[in-house]
């Protein structure tokens, strides 16, 4: 069995012998949650997979997310049985089996407040008790996500302090899956690949695209060479129609902004609540790791061309500012706001506002037989991730493969991992909650290989440690301190904390890697 662990060594290994001609079964093009969900499900069924992505992993929308898992509730409004069902059995499966460890149970507090109507209230209960019934149907234990329940005025005010509370008359509570970070799932999940037997290659550009070859570059040295493979999947996202022309992405635009969680007085519970007059759009205020707390989203209509990293525009922040200032008992300022970040959902084109379009995916085979994976929507990046294997398969003549097996595969750091299998749930309990939180069972690993000084130091007086700026290094496929910053870490979503632990990180990183180290 290969080794979970990616590093730049690893990755000069692999990408030598791809370049030597070693035989490829599936070449999956993307390093986001479907690309790496479509590389761990091949590879768990014995293909000889290759991941390629010419950033790094989570480069794209998949480190822009929410950071929710959702059970479907939104789908069912619109009526989307299907998606609505599919999202609740994948939520499951990652809270109970795949990823315990990265996706908890988060409160959602609708406050009964003067800022909603009888209509609103009325639509909200009835919203959460459909979301019981998916819930029920997909079999999730109430150990796992918890019913819906009504809260007092204290009990709100306790999970949300900065509710406003005139006339508040308590909540209807509401659970669903957060992720600890996003961009921390899709590393998991490559790493899991990696695990069993796929190549990950990120900093390598892929052109040229058919259903048995491409281009690739390495974008570090600049070398072009062919490759061939049985089978290639476009899993670029919002990208996916620069790769296959005939496929036509209708690019939505969701921004959230960051704050320090003292701003909302450090609230446990995401603080929910719809538009003013809508039963179907809500913005959030969600808790987060490292302090902080995430206010979104928007949903705005973004033609034209795909930036790698999307800026966000002022009338974003605006809209997000008015839109709920009016639930809290002190209004929002353009200062409380330390960072941002905006992301693209890649839906399907179609006629109607990016709001009411479908969250369906599409799996397209173009006449030159490169397989496209399109639209679609984070928590359901496992059933992509099988039924474009599954097309794979029928397609072509593979001998000896198995079924699927993720439904049940743990990642990385999940208590029933095989690499956590020996370690004790004692041998976590003298370690930072926040470095348990990001790693699981795999925290102990995190600090027993560390060679930097002072391993459970903080850096710049947060809860990351110098032993996890090392093992992004050493372990998580980290090439350059962005990656670390942006990405392993997500320091770098507040402009203020980058620049604070940037001197560290930039120490720690040129210490392990020397002459070596990428700019």
């Amino acid at each position: 069995m290969a080794s979970s662990a990616l590093h730049a060594d690893q990755r000069a290994a692999d990408l030598q012998a791809v370049r030597e001609g070693a035989e490829i079964d599936l070449l999956v093009v993307g390093g986001g949650i479907t690309g790496a969900g479509i590389a761990l499900d091949a590879a768990t069924r014995g293909l000889r997979t290759v991941l390629v992505e010419r950033h790094d992993l989570a480069f794209g929308t998949s480190r822009f997310s929410s950071k929710l898992i959702h059970g479907g509730l939104r789908y069912l409004a619109k009526f989307e049985l299907s998606v609505a069902r599919n999202s609740a059995v994948e939520r499951g499966r990652l809270m109970e089996l795949i990823a315990p460890h990265l996706v908890r149970p988060l409160a959602q507090v609708s406050a009964l407040g003067p800022d909603t109507n009888l209509l609103q209230k009325a639509a909200m209960r009835a919203g959460y008790l459909a979301g019981d019934v998916l819930r029920m149907a997909a079999g999730t234990s109430t150990s796992v996500l918890p019913r819906s329940r009504y809260v007092t005025p204290a009990e709100t005010r306790r999970l949300c302090p900065a509710v406003n509370t005139k006339a508040l008359r308590g909540a209807w509570v509401n659970y669903d899956g957060a992720m600890i970070d996003d961009a921390r799932l899709v590393t998991a999940v490559a790493r899991t690949a990696a695990r069993e037997g796929a190549r990950v290659i990120t900093r390598c550009a892929a052109t040229d695209l058919t259903g048995t070859s491409a281009t690739l570059t390495d974008t570090l040295t600049g070398e072009s060479f062919p490759v061939s493979a049985t089978a290639v999947v476009n899993a670029t996202g919002v990208w996916a129609g620069t790769v296959d022309p005939e496929i036509s992405i209708r690019p939505s635009r969701g921004t959230h902004l960051v704050f320090r969680s003292e701003t909302f007085g450090n609230p446990t519970g995401a603080l929910t609540f719809p538009l003013p007059g809508s039963l179907s759009r809500f913005l959030f205020i969600l808790p987060e790791q490292l302090g902080r707390c995430y206010l979104g989203l928007t949903d705005e209509d973004t033609p034209g061309d795909i930036p790698d990293v999307p800026s966000t525009p002022e009338e974003d922040i605006e809209f997000l500012l008015t839109g709920t200032s009016r639930v809290l008992g002190v209004p929002l300022r353009r200062a409380d706001v330390v960072g941002a970040f905006t992301g693209l959902r890649p839906l399907i084109d179609a006629a109607g506002a990016t709001s009411d379009l479908s969250r369906r995916h599409a799996i397209i085979t173009a006449p030159n037989g490169l397989i496209s994976v399109v639209g679609g929507k984070f928590t359901e990046y496992r059933l992509m991730a099988e039924e474009t294997v599954d097309a794979v398969v029928r397609s072509h003549e593979f001998a000896g493969i198995g079924g699927c097996a993720t439904r049940t595969f743990p990642l990385v750091g999940a208590p029933t991992h095989m690499d956590s299998l020996e370690v004790a749930a004692t041998e976590l309990e003298d370690l930072p909650d926040s470095l348990v939180a990001r790693f699981g069972f795999e925290a102990p690993q995190v600090v027993a290989s560390a060679t930097v000084s002072d391993p459970l130091g903080s850096i710049a007086g947060m809860d990351i440690t110098r032993a996890e700026i090392e093992y992004a290094i050493t372990h998580e496929g980290a090439l350059n301190v962005d990656d670390i910053l942006d990405r392993r870490t997500r320091i770098g979503l507040v402009p203020a904390d980058r620049d604070r632990a940037l001197p560290e990180v930039e120490a720690i990183f040129h210490e392990l890697r020397g002459s070596d180290a990428l700019p």
